[in-house]
């Protein structure tokens, strides 16, 4: 198994040319070329990951240094088990002994594609875990398992929460709904989707972050429109940006807002 360094996204061997999703327009390869990593490269550079609370229910786990993108995954933890989230590009025996110490893992499922990470090698590690990967984005992966699950539409884990597909950013472009999260008013977990932008008080809808590449008005309409029906309160992206509270305006009133700069609303201050 082989490790993108840009994206961070497993791949079966032998060792590709390039890889597919760092040569899509959404992201890119680096000026100095394509690299390739491996779990006991990382490991002997002394690759470690740490975990996080965000809040009750809710970890943040992170590789540090950061591998490839440098995501912040989730362990969604209920009564009935976890969600794992946007896993990370590396794994090893600590991190598993931690997740596996919040509960069983019920589900692992990314975002989007970018965030795939080492999913298969976190699932065969968690001792075969299903991964959910959504049908409409099943040609991005790069490593097949017999644990791999696709979907789409909607996609019940455990009661009060739930997968979400969006499209946007990819067409299987997803968000989690842990209806429990922040004291019972409901928490999404996003991708590039649905991004919370620095100013914690605004969210971004784009087809690329590194290439700059907007979505339309009316795809981010459309979207805030389909989250709009569920109950939330807090967003977490998947750097840890967050939108702690009024959420759900803070969606809506973005989306609006993308929309009219998309529209040439306000082109007379350009």
């Amino acid at each position: 198994m082989l490790i993108c360094a840009t994206c961070a996204v497993e791949r079966d061997e032998p060792t590709p040319g390039l890889c597919p999703i760092c040569t899509d327009e959404r992201q890119y390869v680096p000026e100095d070329g394509q690299r390739w990593l491996t779990l006991d490269e990382l490991t002997q550079a002394g690759q470690q990951i740490s975990l996080k609370e965000n809040e009750q229910g809710l970890i943040g786990i992170r590789t540090e240094p950061k591998v490839g993108i440098g995501q912040t995954a989730k362990l969604l933890v209920t009564p009935a088990g976890s969600l794992l989230w946007d896993p990370v590009g590396y794994v090893d025996d600590s991190a598993v002994k931690a997740v596996l110490e919040q509960g069983p893992v019920l589900a692992i499922a990314a975002s989007h594609p970018h965030m795939f990470g080492v999913q298969v090698e976190w699932s065969r590690r968690l001792g075969g875990v299903p991964v959910l990967v959504a049908e409409a984005d099943q040609r991005w992966l790069g490593r097949d398992d017999p644990n791999i699950t696709t979907w789409s539409g909607s996609k019940t884990i455990a009661e009060g929460l739930a997968l979400h597909q969006t499209g946007g950013h990819f067409p299987g472009s997803a968000v989690a709904h842990w209806a429990a999260g922040a004291d019972g008013r409901g928490v999404l977990l996003t991708g590039d989707s649905v991004f919370p932008n620095p100013d914690r008080r605004s969210i971004a809808f784009m087809r690329s972050y590194p290439n700059h590449l907007p979505l339309s008005g009316a795809v981010a309409l459309r979207i805030a429109a389909q989250l709009g029906e569920l109950k939330f309160d807090r967003i977490y992206g998947n750097f840890n940006n967050v939108i702690a509270s009024g959420a759900k305006a803070v969606l809506h009133d973005s989306a609006q807002r993308h929309a009219a700069w998309a529209r040439g609303d306000f082109d007379h201050l350009t």
